[in-house]
């Protein structure tokens, strides 16, 4: 079994060098499709020796498709710069690669949150899908939401151990990736023709922090789990408030 690790990039200075050192011994070879990145991403992805490509960014499960293509391996595992696979989980891949029973897997996602664990919230077990063979897989979703899912609707095998996920560093960078999404899920709704009254989104943004700190345990992870729940509904607010603004804009 050859096997292709393929990244999307932008910016990724901070992330991108720990995500490639944790595929290395596990791939056979590496492919970084950047989207003309400002800073050191190119210098650091080049430093590691791996196939860096550019090409414009036209949305996220567009260019995971673009670089899912470009893989000549039978097999593909697809990370983001902020992840990082776990020795468990390398070692579980390396056996595969000599056992393969289904043509898709899946591993859990254990995310990081200014420094600290989330083992609640709805983020954990977070279990995603990222090793397939190429032909039979696609990324689908609703952007910025993607998953990559096999096209056959095949049975899904799960590995042992962890992905890495460092989502942000400090509030500042919750706050920006916030308005970052909300952008992107606000006009990807409004292209469907959907839109929102002022109850109905009061009352997501409630409902969203409930099933976080609630139902999701968010209260067992203690002031992480409030901040990440308080922050989750503001989410929902911001996408929502910006459907209202775009459908505003066109009456």
């Amino acid at each position: 079994m050859k096997l292709t690790g393929v990244i999307i990039t932008f910016n990724e200075e901070r992330n991108i060098e720990r995500c490639l050192k944790s595929l290395k011994n596990v791939c056979d070879e590496i492919i970084v499709l950047d989207s003309f990145s400002t800073d050191r991403t190119e210098e650091i992805c080049r430093m590691h020796e791996v196939r860096f490509l550019q090409h414009k960014f036209d949305g996220h499960i567009q260019q995971k498709n673009r670089a899912l293509q470009l893989a000549e391996t039978d097999w593909i595992l697809s990370l983001d710069a902020d992840e990082a696979l776990t020795q468990e989980l390398s070692a579980s891949i390396l056996n595969l690669k000599q056992h393969q029973k289904y043509q898709a897997y899946s591993f859990n996602r254990l995310t990081n949150y200014c420094g600290h664990w989330v083992k609640h919230c709805g983020w954990y077990p977070d279990a995603k899908t990222r090793l397939v063979k190429k032909e039979t897989a696609i990324w689908t979703g609703v952007n910025p939401h993607d998953r990559l899912e096999p096209m056959n609707k095949t049975e899904i095998g799960h590995l042992q151990g962890d992905l890495l996920h460092y989502s942000y560093y400090t509030k500042e960078d919750h706050f920006k990736q916030i308005d970052y999404f909300g952008n992107i899920a606000s006009k990807e709704l409004f292209v469907q023709g959907k839109n929102i009254s002022v109850p109905m989104l009061y009352l997501k943004v409630l409902n969203q922090f409930l099933k976080s700190y609630c139902i999701k345990l968010g209260i067992l992870d203690g002031k992480t789990g409030f901040l990440i729940s308080t922050r989750s509904a503001y989410a929902t607010y911001v996408k929502y408030s910006k459907l209202r603004s775009l459908n505003h804009q066109v009456r």
